[in-house]
């Protein structure tokens, strides 16, 4: 492999990797914020504890908001306080915020640009056993189509901390999609993290893989078998969905030619949609879009549901091999 030097990874390969959800990377990171800055407050949907605001909670009971199953409220009133010139992290399981509140959020949250933070956790296939009437498959096109939100999906505990922050820094309504299954850490303290530009982590020129969230990892860990098999595949983390990074597709479209792009999410919509927008107005490129196939998930296990539909290692190795096919 080709790693980025200035990605700053940890070794992926190593066994020694910690693993931990991404919702507890915003959780550790809000507790940090809530010490610098008094006017942060937090409100969650009687799920504190899953989403990991109950550590501000506990520390700052003061300064937190328990509006009950009422995801609607939560928006609503979250509105408001900001509207107070307060700064909101708000917190539920992404089906229902911002699947149940997506009106709310609309009009209330992103038409007056409130400073509103949504915490989408649960969010994907990881949910696992939860199974389908809790995996948020379609946050990501619910969202990246609301005009003045910032759409974040971290890849690891690391980039979760730093996209809350960027999200308290930041003017204006953010989303930010979490996971509740752990996940491999695997980028660090030094790795850039920008609003709105996308990581090359590995370097490559025959194939360009554009993932995000959990799907990141498994992008690099077969980028590594593909080599071995003589196909270079380049490895992007594309952690910002909205604003999307036109002109750092563009620059990969231009080097491998064709993209696959991965996600836990439905391949309408999501991560795939979004960049075939964005190359059909820059570079049109082949483009195969890893994701759900328009149908809903079912229970089982992170990794379970991961292979089933072709998004762990082994589905990304499948497709890029079919895609240098084509291509010859």
């Amino acid at each position: 492999m080709r790693l980025v030097s200035e990605a700053r990874l940890l070794d992926v390969f190593s066994p020694e990797l910690k693993k931990a959800a991404t919702r507890n990377g915003v959780g550790d990171a809000l507790v940090e914020i809530g010490e610098i800055d008094k006017n942060v407050l937090a409100a969650s949907a009687d799920v504190a504890g899953s989403v990991q605001l109950n550590l501000f909670a506990d520390r700052y009971p003061d300064r937190f908001v328990q509006v009950g199953v009422a995801e609607q409220n939560l928006a609503a009133v979250s509105a408001g306080l900001a509207y107070c010139g307060k700064t909101v992290f708000i917190g539920a399981y992404a089906v229902f915020s911002p699947g149940r509140n997506w009106e709310q959020i609309r009009t209330t949250i992103c038409y007056p640009k409130a400073n509103v933070k949504i915490i989408g956790s649960h969010a994907g296939l990881n949910v696992g056993p939860d199974g389908a009437t809790h995996q948020a498959l379609e946050d990501i096109a619910i969202t990246r189509c609301l005009p003045n939100l910032t759409v974040l999906s971290p890849c690891d505990y690391e980039e979760a901390k730093k996209a809350a922050y960027a999200a308290w820094k930041g003017a204006g309504p953010f989303y930010i999609r979490c996971t509740r299954e752990k996940v491999p850490i695997f980028t660090t303290g030094q790795t850039p993290f920008e609003v709105g530009r996308m990581n090359l982590l590995n370097e490559g020129s025959d194939i360009g893989i554009v993932a995000t969230g959990g799907c990141v990892y498994e992008a690099l860990i077969a980028a590594e078998e593909l080599e071995k098999e003589g196909i270079s595949a380049a490895v992007a983390n594309l952690h910002t969905i909205s604003p999307i990074d036109s002109s750092g597709l563009e620059r990969l479209a231009k080097e491998c030619g064709t993209i696959i792009t991965v996600e836990e999410h439905q391949i309408n919509g999501g991560l795939g949609s979004a960049v075939c927008e964005a190359l059909a107005e820059t570079y049109p490129v082949r483009v195969r879009r890893l994701g759900v196939k328009m149908q809903f998930g079912e229970s089982g296990t992170g990794s379970e549901l991961l292979g089933k539909y072709g998004l762990d290692k082994e589905g990304i190795i499948k497709a890029a091999k079919e895609e240098m096919t084509l291509k010859k």
